[in-house]
């Protein structure tokens, strides 16, 4: 568990912190019989840090991206599947030409 996996969940913690003050808010409010107009601020602030926090957090976790290698025998698929129940050659597809001999105008 690195620095972004905690970063991660400290993120998740803030953007629930911000729904329970959210809920907690409007059940103010319900009490006091006013109108919801909007989150206050610091709960708006607690949504912005979170989701920051949160996507930080899931760009740095998975790691360096790996290039893919075209030429490579493992990016091939050499073998049907074991079974081969689900493989199927009697499709929509054959009532289409083989050869499209559509011309541009």
């Amino acid at each position: 568990m690195g620095a972004g996996f905690a970063v991660g969940v400290l993120g998740v913690l803030i953007l629930s912190h911000a729904a329970y003050s959210t809920i907690q808010y409007r059940s103010f409010l319900k009490i006091t019989d006013e109108q919801f107009s909007g989150p206050p601020i610091n709960v708006v602030m607690e949504l912005i840090v979170g989701l920051v926090l949160c996507m930080w957090a899931a760009l740095t976790v998975p790691g360096k991206f790996l290039s893919i290698l075209p030429q490579s025998d493992e990016n091939r698929v050499v073998a049907l599947s074991d079974n081969l129940d689900f493989v199927i050659f009697n499709h929509r597809g054959k009532a289409f030409p083989l050869s499209v001999d559509a011309k541009l105008k």
